[in-house]
């Protein structure tokens, strides 16, 4: 294992280090740590504390692990500990979260922080009659390396061995092989396909979720979320892309038969399309309440301070990451603690992204064998 690859390796585990440590600061005032709180409480003394003992805990046992990760894979070069870097940051991020999460629900309800607010939800009907358009210009590039790949496999099949690689070790050596065949040779293209339809549905999807707005601004909260949902979406278009390319690199080794895996080409591309979702994450916000509102569309609005958002904790369960609201007819909503949308698990509709995903996994089960 190169010096790169090591690097490369770790360049998942330290985004995702670097994400959970900002996150407190991308989901929003009056959102900390999926809490709804009412604006007059955003600086409660209470979650700055929490803040600060998330930051802690993620930023000390988090960078422990990746330096561990890192020295380890240095150490030893046939064990790559990328992934169980990234489980390790995902669980302290996670403990994190919910000891904050604890912590702060218990002043609210102790405080009594609604007492006296009147609750409100807004909702601009001109996102339904005028939306913003979908940004199918930046799919184009996830269709040309698909069919890229499948162009190379037509090219290439001929020359291919009779035995092709179809696993990989944690060592990076192949642990099985498989006939050459339509299905095991167009594998990755097979791949490609099933990764470039789930993404699709689910970022269509998630571009019609309910826009989250702000009762005491309405408009501008609504010209924040059309301009977020463009670029998050487009976004997550080029980390779709990005994971073609990883899996067209792999396959160039599998056609090639090669006994081991080059770790480098391969989550470069996965890792650089992850980078750029983190940092238009960074750029906006939560529903894009990190950006600025173009002149005439804040100012003219009068302030409705009368009303808060209305206080709907309880549709959020296991820890406010499962969103349940049989009321609701969205079937994407916004997440509260990280980046991207949740599904509406009280919406029957929700099961066809559901279904969508599973068949995605059974395609992935039956190509692998």
């Amino acid at each position: 294992m190169t010096t790169g690859t090591v690097v490369v390796q770790e360049v998942i585990p330290s985004v995702l280090l670097l994400t959970a440590w900002l996150m407190p600061s991308l989901t929003g005032p009056t959102l900390p740590f999926g809490v709804r709180t009412p604006p007059a409480r955003a600086h409660a003394p209470v979650i700055a504390e929490q803040r600060r003992a998330y930051r802690w805990l993620v930023g000390g046992v988090g960078g422990v692990l990746v330096a561990a990760g890192l020295v380890l894979a240095f150490a030893d070069p046939r064990t790559p500990l990328a992934g169980f870097t990234s489980i390790g940051v995902l669980v302290v991020s996670g403990i994190g979260y919910l000891r904050a999460r604890r912590a702060i629900l218990a002043v609210k309800q102790r405080e009594d922080w609604y007492a006296g607010l009147r609750q409100a939800v807004v909702a601009d009907t001109s996102l339904r009659t005028r939306p913003e358009r979908f940004p199918w210009l930046w799919a184009v590039p996830s269709l040309v390396v698909l069919a890229v790949t499948a162009v190379a496999a037509v090219v290439r099949y001929p020359s291919m061995p009779d035995q092709l690689p179809m696993h990989y070790g944690d060592s990076g050596t192949v642990d099985r092989y498989a006939a050459k065949s339509v299905g095991s040779a167009f594998s990755p293209v097979f791949v490609q396909l099933a990764v470039t339809t789930l993404l699709l549905v689910v970022i269509w999807y998630a571009f019609r979720s309910r826009a989250e707005l702000d009762p005491a601004r309405p408009a501008a909260s609504a010209s924040q979320h059309r301009r977020y949902i463009v670029r998050m979406s487009a976004a997550l278009l080029v980390l779709t892309a990005c994971v073609d390319i990883t899996v067209l690199c792999a396959g160039w080794q599998i056609w090639d038969g090669d006994r081991s895996l080059a770790v480098l080409p391969v989550l470069a591309p996965a890792g650089a399309g992850m980078v750029a979702v983190v940092a238009v994450a960074i750029r906006t916000g939560r529903n894009g309440s990190r950006l600025p509102v173009p002149e005439g569309e804040d100012g003219t609005e009068p302030a409705r301070t009368d009303a808060v958002h209305r206080d709907d904790d309880r549709y959020w369960r296991f820890g406010g990451v499962v969103y349940v609201n049989r009321q609701d007819p969205a079937i994407f909503v916004g997440k509260r603690f990280g980046i991207g949308w949740s599904l509406n698990f009280g919406n029957p509709r929700a099961l066809l992204p559901i279904g969508v995903f599973l068949g995605f996994l059974l395609v992935m089960q039956l190509i692998g064998h």
